[in-house]
Order: structure tokens, then C-alpha cells, then sequence
């Protein structure tokens, strides 16, 4: 039922305090003005309240009412999400766009899913039944890709009094009566979450697959287990944004959530344009058929940045519980951490850290803490993966936001921009980064593909290390001078870094990799390295070596060899060790 909460005090930008409040409790939701502008509670004092209001404060003045219906900002949970565009409140741009035009007006009401829509709806459970929270009552084919799990509340349970039968329904429309203790509960297709709790769960399970990208440098080098954690810190122009447009169009999730937070328009209009004209390269449907966009662009108001975090991680956890794969991708936190900033400047909070507020680290310890691979109440196994870019000031990974993520992070890829201007993407440095999910997915890689695989990995990391070291010898001798043994590992490392670790998002051939030619490459490599160390021990230099053809086969092995011809690939380690016959005395 909705009252009046008291009236506005002041303004102060996106802030407004309250007077005369009685019945408000910290993050209320409450509509602010005339205009019924959106926002949260944020503090209370005494009979004051300060509220962070989603939307333009312009024109809201001392006296107006300020209303509440009692409950926290919450999402609308139901079939039809996927394939919308979402602001940072999930209010549906395109559904804004048809009322209102290309502006978006203050104190916009438009419902984030359509209520006039009919779902065919498949009931899964009969009357009579004991139904524990969160039991999946039917099904609705939500996508061509997605079958959406009408589920309890994780509040609710009892028995099934009455379910609907197969048919056609709106999300208004009951499809189930569940009693308990004697009361009855009218069961909708649409639920309503809180954004800043998580939902339960049985137990969280053990990370032990991963998540397969398709890029080289992150399935083999760093790679991240499904229900990980990742940030990708990188200045501008590192390719942060098209690193996670490779992951969530190829990446073996099977929902995505794009959250565009403070980026600029014209970049979040690039990826919607995008987006819309990926097709799904297992399926050949429409990528858009199992994304959810979330676009807060950096002109858009500041507090709605904050909430669109939040926003995505709750849709998130929402297919989690239906037992999908969900990847959560975060474009970019630094923005959000901006947002968190200015707020608490105008909640006069004390600032530490080049003005961050004291409790940015425990923030990101609960967005991050949300990612995992839980048995939902359901008992169904689902993860959600967070892919977080971050943007630090002129690359300086020291500052605040990327030190105390990785606090809460167990994968890190670092983007160099001497990389970047090299034009080697992915720009991942594999210097600074790292990944500390080697040993939980490496019985999947083992069983699943080959069981040197790890070997091999730690094998390659090792000779980047003695480059990495033989590169400082260079600069200041050059490379003639070094023994032969010294100048095959720069030129092994060299084919490994052009050949293997750079990839082009823009090739039919090399955009995507799969786990078993990202193996067959990487052995490749290092069989020839060992070839050729035997062979230089025989006297046979590395000028003979690079003069045979294989030497060009192995170059070229990423383009020529496609994902058809697997078993060519598998057997171009013999053929190096048949051609370098010729060179053996």
C-alpha cells in the first residue's frame, strides 16, 4: 500500500534527504517528487532518511512528498528477459523508446516484462504434491535456446493445491495454489527479487570445469572454471570491450549478461548494433536469444550506475537456479566504483584512498562473493562466471579498484598497451597475469583431451620466463652473440607468441579455437622445440631448421588447419620429426 514517507529537506545532486520519516527502513525503495523519481535509502538519521535517486533531481525542491510501498528495489524475475535492453533499474529501453521517443523522460513507469505477452506454459508437477522452496513447477520455452523453469520463491513452499494445465498464459495469469499452515498462495510466472540480496541455495559445489572461450591465451595460459571470478584490468584502447564480446559470443555459457556500467554511448550502441547480428555458432540462431543487455551509459545518472551491477548479478542468479551456465560480463566495474565515490561525496562520507569510500573493498567482496557454482533449492547445479573489466587511470594497476579486486579474484588478465600497439590481441600480458583454477580444471583437460596438457602449459609459461630474461641480453648485445640453444628459445617463443597467443576476432578460421586444437597447437610447438634442441646438439644449426618446410607448416598451422582438420594437425608433430631426418648426420 502505498503512503507518504515524509518530504524532501534538500537536494544535493543525486541525494536527496528527507524529513519527517517514521516508516522507512535502509534500502527502501521510494519515489521522490512529482515525477515519481526512483530511489533507494541510503542512511537514515534521527527523523531524516537519505535517499540516492536514480534519475535527474532537476526541479525536485523542499516540501515535495516522498512515497514508499515498504519494500527494497527489486527486479521483475520472469520469461521474457532474454533478448531485452535493460537501463540500470531494468526499466526496457526499447519499450521507453516506443512511448517516449529517443529521450528518455524523468519518472518514466514502464513494466520491465511485457504483461500482455502469453507463454506456453508445460506444468512439470501435480496437485496433491509436497513442494520444498524453489521446486520447479513447468516449463516455458522462453527462447529457441532457452527453456525458462517456472519456479517457487525461495520463500515459498507447502502443498500444490491446484496447477494449470498446459496452455497459453500471461505472467498475471495464476498457474499454481500452494498451501501451508492453512493459508493459500496464488502462484504467478512472474517473481519480484531484492537486487542487494543474494538467493539461496543448497551448498556451493567445487569448480572443476572450465569455462571454454575459444581464445588461446585464456583456455591454455589462464584459463577460469565455470563459477570463477576474472577481472580484466587494461587502460584505454587495450581491447577490454572486445575481449568480452569474444567470450559472450563464444565462450560455452549458456546465458549471458552484458552490463555496459558508465561506458560511453557511442561504445554501448556499437555493442547493441553488434550483438543484434551475431548469430549463435553452435545453434545458428541469434546470439540475442540467450543475452540480457544492461545499458548505463556514462551520461545517464550516476546512482543508476551503482544499481546496475546489482541489476545483472540478480538476473544471473535467477537462470543459475534453473541449472544454467550463466556468464556475467562487467564493462566496467571502475566506473561503478566512480559511482560509489561521488555518492558517498555527497553523503559527506569520510573518503580514504583517492576518495574512495571505506567500504569499496567490502562492495566488491559482495558482488564477487555472488559468482560461484552452487546445488540450487531445486537441486539443480548451475554457476555464474563474472568477467569484470576495470580501467585504471593511465594503466596503473596499483590504484584502488583493480588492488583490492584482486583481493577477491582468482584470475587476473592483465591487458598491456605495449601489446595493444603492436596490434597483438588479445592484448594479455602473459608476464602479469594469472590464473589459480590450473589445478581444478585440469582433470577435465586431462580426461576430456589430453593428459600431458598441464605439462605442457607449465612447460611453454617456462621458456616466456627464460625469453622474458634472454630479451634484457638482447637489448644490449643483440641476439648474435647468444649460444644457439638460447636462440631457438626466442624463436620458439616468438612462433608461440605470433602463431599461438595472438588471435584475430576478425578471421572465420582463428576467431575461435577449440580445447582440442588449442592442445594439438601447443604440442606442436613444444615437439618442435625439443626436435630442434636434439638437433642442435648434433651440430645442425638453427638457420638448417628454419629453412625447412615444416618450420613454415607449424607458422601457418592456426589458418591453415580448421576445426575439420583436427587429425592433419595431430599429425604434423610426426611430420616434423620425419622432415629433420635430412638434416641428421
Amino acid at each position: 500500500m502505498e503512503k507518504v514517507a515524509g518530504r524532501v529537506y534538500r537536494v544535493v545532486g543525486p541525494v536527496v534527504e528527507i524529513e519527517g520519516v517514521s516508516s522507512l527502513r535502509m534500502l527502501d525503495m521510494v519515489e521522490v517528487g512529482e515525477y515519481r523519481l526512483v530511489g533507494e535509502v541510503m542512511r537514515l538519521k534521527g527523523d531524516r532518511a537519505f535517499v540516492q535517486v536514480y534519475e535527474d533531481t532537476t526541479s525536485v525542491k523542499a516540501g515535495d512528498p516522498v512515497y514508499t510501498q515498504g519494500f527494497p528495489l527489486y527486479v521483475e524475475l520472469g520469461p521474457g528477459l532474454l533478448g531485452n535492453i535493460y537501463d540500470g533499474i531494468q526499466r526496457p529501453l526499447e519499450m521507453i523508446r516506443q512511448k517516449e521517443g529517443f529521450y528518455i523522460g524523468r519518472g518514466v513507469r514502464v513494466s520491465a516484462l511485457d504483461r500482455r505477452k502469453r507463454w506456453h506454459f508445460v506444468p512439470l508437477r501435480g496437485a496433491g504434491e509436497e513442494l520444498p522452496a524453489g521446486t520447479c513447477l513447468g516449463e516455458v520455452q522462453e527462447t529457441s535456446l532457452i527453456r525458462h523453469r517456472i519456479m517457487l520463491m525461495p520463500e515459498t513452499s507447502g502443498r500444490l493445491v491446484w496447477i494449470g494445465g498446459e496452455g497459453d498464459y500471461s505472467l498475471e495469469d495464476k498457474v499454481a495454489v500452494v498451501e501451508k499452515d492453512g493459508r493459500q498462495e496464488d502462484i504467478f510466472m512472474l517473481q519480484r527479487w531484492p537486487v542487494r540480496k543474494a538467493r539461496p541455495y543448497i551448498e556451493r559445489l567445487k569448480l572443476d570445469n572450465p569455462l571454454i572461450t575459444g581464445q588461446r591465451v585464456i583456455d591454455t595460459l589462464f584459463p577460469v572454471a565455470k563459477g570463477g571470478c576474472v577481472a580484466v584490468p587494461g587502460g584505454f584502447g587495450t581491447g577490454k570491450t572486445v575481449v568480452q564480446h569474444q567470450l559472450a559470443k563464444w565462450s560455452d555459457a549458456e546465458v549471458v549478461i552484458f552490463v555496459g556500467c558508465g561506458e560511453r554511448g557511442n561504445e554501448m550502441t556499437d555493442v547493441l548494433l553488434n550483438f543484434a547480428k551475431l548469430v549463435d555458432p553452435r545453434t545458428q540462431k541469434p546470439l540475442s536469444e540467450r543475452t540480457i543487455f544492461i545499458a548505463n551509459t556514462s551520461n545517464m545518472p550516476v546512482a543508476a550506475r551503482e544499481a546496475s551491477i546489482y541489476t545483472g548479478i540478480t538476473m544471473a542468479e535467477y537462470y543459475r537456479d534453473m541449472g544454467y551456465n550463466v556468464a556475467l560480463m562487467a564493462d566496467s566495474t571502475s566506473r561503478w566504483a566512480e559511482a560509489l565515490r561521488e555518492l558517498s561525496g555527497r553523503l559527506e562520507e569520510m573518503p580514504l584512498e583517492e576518495g574512495f569510500p571505506a567500504y569499496l573493498p567490502s562492495r566488491l567482496a559482495e558482488f564477487y562473493e555472488r559468482a560461484g557454482k552452487v546445488r540450487s533449492l531445486d537441486k539443480r547445479d548451475g554457476s555464474i562466471t563474472i568477467i569484470a573489466s576495470v580501467s585504471p587511470q593511465g594503466g596503473d594497476f596499483s590504484e584502488p579498484v583493480t588492488s583490492h579486486t584482486k583481493r577477491f579474484i582468482r584470475c587476473f588478465w592483465a591487458l598491456d598497451r605495449d601489446l595493444a600497439n603492436a596490434r597483438h590481441y588479445p592484448s594479455i600480458s602473459w608476464i602479469d597475469s594469472y590464473s589459480e583454477y590450473l589445478d581444478d580444471i585440469k582433470d577435465w583437460w586431462h580426461d576430456n583431451i589430453d593428459p600431458g596438457w598441464l605439462s605442457l602449459r607449465y612447460f611453454m609459461m617456462e621458456l616466456l620466463q627464460k625469453e622474458q630474461k634472454l630479451q634484457q641480453v638482447v637489448k644490449l648485445v643483440g641476439p648474435d652473440v647468444l649460444p644457439q640453444t638460447q636462440r631457438l628459445v626466442l624463436e620458439v617463443c616468438h612462433i608461440f607468441k605470433n602463431t599461438f597467443l595472438q588471435q584475430s576476432a576478425f578471421d572465420k578460421v582463428d576467431t575461435y579455437a577449440s580445447a582440442r586444437k588449442q592442445f594439438l597447437m601447443l604440442k606442436t610447438i613444444v615437439d618442435f622445440y625439443h626436435i630442434s634442441e636434439g638437433l642442435l646438439q648434433k651440430g645442425v644449426t638453427l638457420a638448417e631448421i628454419k629453412g625447412l618446410g615444416v618450420y613454415q607448416d607449424v607458422i601457418r598451422m592456426k589458418l591453415r588447419y580448421t576445426e575439420e582438420d583436427l587429425d592433419k594437425l595431430a599429425a604434423l608433430s610426426s611430420g616434423i620429426a620425419e622432415s629433420v631426418k635430412e638434416l641428421e648426420f
